[in-house]
């Protein structure tokens, strides 16, 4: 896929988009119609969110194996090792392959629940970190595996050089590329790529994609960076507040107009940074994300 993302980036900076696998018969459509958009917008990948605890398995690997076969976007299944023995994995993996998925993103994942800072407990069956799946990964066939990264450093991380040391530890092991979670400040993402270059200037080299939230919903944006161990900038999150109101219902229009206005801004600064590729966090809907995307340029494909 790499070599696909250099390709496109002589004529523009590719994107890429996230989807989960669906809950209902409502939200399974509108995935659809997204997913369609993209197409036509000319999406380099799209990936397939993984529930805590490996909760949407089967839904995961169904919809990666439909995504593959009923588009034309490349598709990259998420796997996390939470809660698997050795052996749930390789059949999973199995399972990509038999739907024609030959690209994972490798993740240890959050512990099963709505707790992200609970303990995280490896199965006695199963495998501690991310970098062991990225190997495991690799040797069951011919399959392409990226993996996460942090801005600003993983919660459960010492430090920032220990959490460096782990992403250069995962793409030593043979992750091609990583996406990194979202983020709000710029700089954040540049001291990253900083670090694993001083750290490691070869694997310094792979693409590190910045993960972007297109903000449409103060209340959604609080759960995502829950969930996520992370934090809202406290400016940001002082003028979403003040946007969305005081009231029970919170302003949406005018949260949303500041979303798109930041989320453009951003993809502006790292797309003159040199950037790979955009990986848009979707929520399943296309609308605000097509929106930044002709903010930057971009048109349907004919």
């Amino acid at each position: 896929m790499v070599d696909e993302w250099q390709r496109i980036k002589q004529t523009r900076t590719p994107f890429s988009v996230e989807f989960y696998p669906p809950r209902n018969d409502a939200e399974e459509a509108a995935l659809w119609r997204a997913a369609r958009v993209f197409e036509r917008f000319g999406a380099a990948f799209a990936t397939v969110t993984y529930g805590a605890g490996g909760k949407t398995r089967e839904k995961t690997v169904r919809l990666t194996g439909q995504l593959a076969k009923e588009t034309t976007l490349p598709v990259v299944g998420h796997l996390t090792i939470v809660d698997h023995t050795l052996d749930d994995l390789r059949s999973i993996i199995a399972g990509f392959a038999d739907q024609g998925v030959h690209n994972i993103l490798a993740l240890r994942g959050d512990p099963p629940g709505d707790d992200p800072f609970a303990e995280w407990v490896k199965h006695p069956d199963g495998l501690e970190y991310a970098e062991d799946l990225v190997r495991l990964v690799r040797s069951l066939g011919n399959f392409h595996v990226g993996v996460a990264s942090f801005p600003r450093g993983h919660y459960r991380a010492v430090d920032l050089e220990h959490d460096t040391k782990y992403l250069v530890q995962k793409l030593r092991a043979g992750a091609e590329y990583s996406i990194t979670q979202i983020f709000f400040d710029i700089e954040d993402y540049l001291r990253l790529r900083d670090r694993v270059s001083a750290y490691d200037p070869e694997q310094g080299r792979k693409p590190i994609i910045p993960g972007i939230m297109t903000i449409t919903s103060l209340k959604t944006l609080r759960r995502v960076v829950f969930l996520s161990g992370e934090t809202i900038p406290s400016a940001l999150e002082e003028r979403l507040a003040k946007a969305a109101g005081g009231g029970e219902q919170e302003d949406r229009k005018a949260v949303r107009d500041i979303g798109i206005e930041l989320a453009t801004e951003m993809c502006q600064r790292l797309v003159s940074e040199g950037v790979d590729c955009l990986h848009f966090n979707t929520m399943n809907f296309s609308k605000a994300t097509v929106e930044v995307l002709t903010n930057l340029g971009y048109t349907f494909k004919a």
